[in-house]
């Protein structure tokens, strides 16, 4: 509820502030007093839209701050909770609003910033205002939707209709995303690579060892004849060759190694060096079977390098890296595939979720309806009380389609009036007039105040055009209201402001330069004063005072 309000130069109001309570408060006073400017700048505080009008005359700014207690307001201590914009205390919610002289506006929920869009969906959970002209929310369909599953439809089934709708969207938004790419013609470009590369079947280093092999082959003959003729030079040559002459050398040397050491020294250098040409020898024989002669496999591998440059250049990689793109061709098919398979289970995960919703909804439409034949009855026979007697309440429906999935199941809901006998139902805001749409807001609000989850309802001026009896019945029912909920009603009905647990004065007044107004709460003798002067003007009587004084009291002592 609204525990305090604290308005600085908004329009007429310099400084201005009021603690409020519980219960049924009566805001009166003079006509043009500034009553309704409590009401606009709650609904300023609450996210409506200003510009710099509003603010008084040579101010810089005007600020609005509003102290909610939501310690049993579920719904707004989710939301700040959600948002993370809890105070210091959980059961205190303190709203900011400034608007500059430049139109710049600006809002703070316990003093962080906030947008207006949050401000405003913080503001619906916190205060709904009726009025005559915007505020509205009642004209609103979903308004309406929400008073009634309040009134008749189990907490628990909404929670569950939300929740699968919450889950569907995200399963539709993970469908989405899978379904974002070209898969079809992806995956028949893959299958289409991967089969060509699948057949050259390319492995890791085989262009290398290829190359390699190619090299040899082609170039045995001419290795061959270079190995023959450095074994032949070495030591296979008839007349001539190296381990020859060697050896030929050492022989009269062997005659002298015993008169020189350096002669000693020179033949056995000598003989290591036969004994390392003999060992050459080997190796180069050995060698030559390395590069036998084969045209036919050099053909094979002319071919299979040539396959494996061709599809290189096709697929502008180079050769060595064929095989590490099959592999990586075929990773991408797999995760298409992949995709495909968590598509289909989402595609079944789906269609559970929509028999589910469809269980759900089916139930939520069945209280609904029987509810809606309830709750009509019992609003005709409040607005019966206040003067009405010949207006009647219809609670139309309209279906949607099975699978027309949304969080409020599977019908619309509109309130339809007839003020008049014979006359037929139409919407609220094209039937009923200023004042008759108050006082059917006013039924509407008391027949759900119970089971509404708005705990603080703002009146303004929802009497105007009515007195006597009815302006009796219009305050026994706000009474009946503010016993379950916080009720401020702006009032020129003394029969309205009697049966009020509070009572609050606006007035205004002028140094001469400029007009202020003020709030202040009326106790005993001065609410008695009041009253009488709603009674009678402000040259009443002590008659006047007498019938104030018998008003409260019978009022006051019959609820």
């Amino acid at each position: 509820m609204l525990r305090h309000l604290s308005i600085h130069n908004y329009a007429t109001a310099q400084i201005l502030g009021s603690d409020f309570h519980g219960g049924l408060s009566a805001l009166t006073g003079e006509t043009g007093a500034g009553k309704s400017i409590i009401v606009g700048a709650l609904g300023l505080a609450l996210g409506d839209r200003a510009d710099k009008t509003v603010v008084r005359s040579g101010a810089k700014k005007t600020e609005i701050a509003a102290e909610f207690d939501v310690s049993n307001n579920g719904a707004a201590g989710a939301w700040l909770e959600a948002n993370q914009l809890q105070g210091d205390a959980a059961e205190s919610c303190l709203i900011r609003r400034t608007v500059g002289s430049d139109g710049r506006s600006r809002a703070f929920v316990n003093d962080s910033p906030v947008t207006m869009a949050s401000l405003q969906q913080l503001g619906a959970l916190l205060v709904d205002i009726v009025s005559q002209q915007e505020h509205q929310s009642l004209l609103q369909r979903q308004t309406q939707l929400s008073l009634l599953d309040d009134y008749c439809v189990g907490r628990k089934l909404l929670e569950e209709l939300r929740s699968l709708h919450g889950l569907w969207q995200t399963n539709q938004r993970a469908i989405a995303r899978l379904r974002g790419d070209d898969d079809e013609g992806r995956v028949q470009l893959l299958a289409y690579q991967l089969d060509e590369l699948r057949e050259l079947a390319a492995a890791d280093g085989e262009t290398e060892s290829l190359e390699q092999e190619h090299r040899r082959l082609s170039g045995a003959e001419q290795a061959l004849a270079a190995l023959t003729g450095a074994v032949q030079d070495i030591s296979d040559h008839e007349q001539f060759n190296a381990l020859s002459s060697l050896r030929r050398t050492l022989q009269p040397l062997g005659e002298l190694q015993g008169d020189s050491s350096r002669i000693a020294n020179a033949m056995e250098l000598l003989e290591s060096a036969c004994i390392q040409i003999e060992e050459a020898s080997a190796d180069l024989r050995s060698a030559k079977d390395e590069f036998a002669i084969d045209p036919e496999r050099l053909a094979q591998v002319d071919e299979r390098l040539g396959s494996l440059h061709y599809m290189a250049r096709k697929h502008k990689v180079r050769p060595t890296e064929l095989a590490p793109l099959t592999r990586s061709l075929q990773e991408q098919l797999e995760n298409i595939q992949g995709r495909e398979k968590e598509l289909q289970r989402l595609q079944e995960e789906d269609s559970n979720l929509r028999e589910q919703y469809a269980a759900v909804a089916a139930q939520i439409g069945e209280q609904r309806r029987e509810g809606a034949c309830r709750l009509s009855r019992e609003i005709d026979k409040r607005i019966a009380r206040l003067g009405m007697s010949d207006a009647g309440m219809e609670i139309r429906f309209e279906s949607l389609p099975a699978d027309a999935i949304n969080a409020n199941g599977l019908e619309k809901v509109e309130f339809l009036v007839s003020t008049n006998r014979g006359q037929k139902p139409g919407t609220l805001a094209k039937i009923a007039s200023g004042g008759e749409l108050s006082r059917i807001s006013l039924a509407i609000r008391v027949v759900t105040a119970q089971t509404s989850q708005t705990p603080c309802l703002v009146f303004d001026e929802v009497d105007v055009g009515i007195g006597g009896g009815v302006a009796a019945q219009v305050g026994a029912l706000l009474r009946t209201l503010g016993e379950s909920a916080q009720v401020l009603c702006v009032t020129h009905q003394p029969q309205v402001a009697s049966r009020a647990h509070w009572q609050y004065s606006v007035s205004k007044s002028s140094d001469g330069a400029s007009a202020q107004t003020s709030i202040s709460e009326l106790i005993d003798d001065a609410r008695v004063l009041e009253v009488a002067r709603m009674l009678a003007g402000a040259e009443f009587s002590a008659a006047s005072l007498a019938h104030a004084r018998q008003m409260l009291a019978a009022d006051q002592d019959s609820c």
